[in-house]
């Protein structure tokens, strides 16, 4: 029998408990993350754009990114979540269709942002609700389980501040939502608002000022589940940028001299 992966997702999302949601970009940077102790990955819109030599923010297509996920899904055996932006489109129908097609490829579950792509405005509050209600309807009449992870990225992007985000994500809850998330909140301190302003999980994103905290930190807020975003890929992007810019200015090639060895790789992937 084909284990429920939805299933076993689900149990990782613990209150006060939270477990890594590692993002990768590749098979190979989904097998590495698996070897090295993640218990769940996830793609990244973003990290995957940067694959296909374009940048962030809806420049990925919805058969793109399912094909993509089904490559992360082949190469590991641990559960798969997809950051799937704002749902591939618009209408709420379109969030329901996104959720029935991720669980085909075998996704243990999706983000949908209320980001209205290609731009950083939002989706106002009423219809940003519907589309959620829609995908988590959708996921409940799946065969089996599937967990809808709704975003808030009106904070992050500027558009709207807490207050607001929170509204958003207690109406996601209500429509439905497994787990809630609202990007780089103004302060580290405002995680603890975030989960008690809710019952459902919630997401942390592991990016800029909250890289400075360590997992228990995240624990005593209340925090389920930490992603990491295209931060991964982004590091490995840093290391490109520094070693070709002394490469091709400097005609330095020591950034060369401290690398992870071919054989430690290989074992990873093996």
């Amino acid at each position: 029998m084909t284990k429920d992966v939805g299933a076993i997702f689900r149990a990782l999302h613990q209150k006060g408990n939270p477990f890594i949601l590692a993002n990768a970009w590749d098979a190979g940077s989904a097998k590495m993350l698996a070897a090295l102790g993640a218990d769940a990955i996830g793609t990244s819109s973003a990290a995957h754009a940067f694959t296909l030599g374009r940048p962030d923010m809806g420049n990925v297509t919805r058969d793109e990114a399912l094909a993509h996920a089904q490559e992360l899904i082949s190469a590991v055996t641990l559960p798969v979540s997809g950051d799937f932006e704002n749902g591939f489109g618009e209408a709420p129908e379109e969030c329901a269709e996104t959720v029935r097609l991720s669980a085909e490829v075998g996704l243990a579950g999706i983000s949908i942002e209320d980001t209205a792509l290609p731009d950083t405005g939002v989706y106002d509050y009423d219809l940003a609700v519907d589309r959620i209600r829609a995908a988590a309807s959708a996921a409940r009449a799946l065969p089996n389980d599937f967990i809808l992870c709704a975003r808030a990225d009106g904070v992050m992007n500027g558009v709207y501040d807490l207050a607001e985000g929170i509204r958003r994500i207690q109406g996601f809850e209500a429509a439905g939502a497994d787990c809630v998330y609202i990007p780089c909140p103004p302060s580290f301190e405002d995680l603890k608002t975030i989960c008690s302003s809710v019952s459902v999980p919630v997401n942390a994103l592991v990016v800029g000022q909250m890289t400075k905290h360590k997992r228990d930190e995240f624990a005593n807020a209340g925090i389920a589940r930490l992603s990491l975003g295209s931060a991964v890929a982004r590091a490995t992007h840093k290391v490109i940028f520094d070693a070709a810019t002394a490469m091709f200015q400097d005609d330095d090639f020591s950034a060369l001299g401290n690398v992870i060895s071919g054989s430690e790789v290989d074992k990873l992937l093996t």
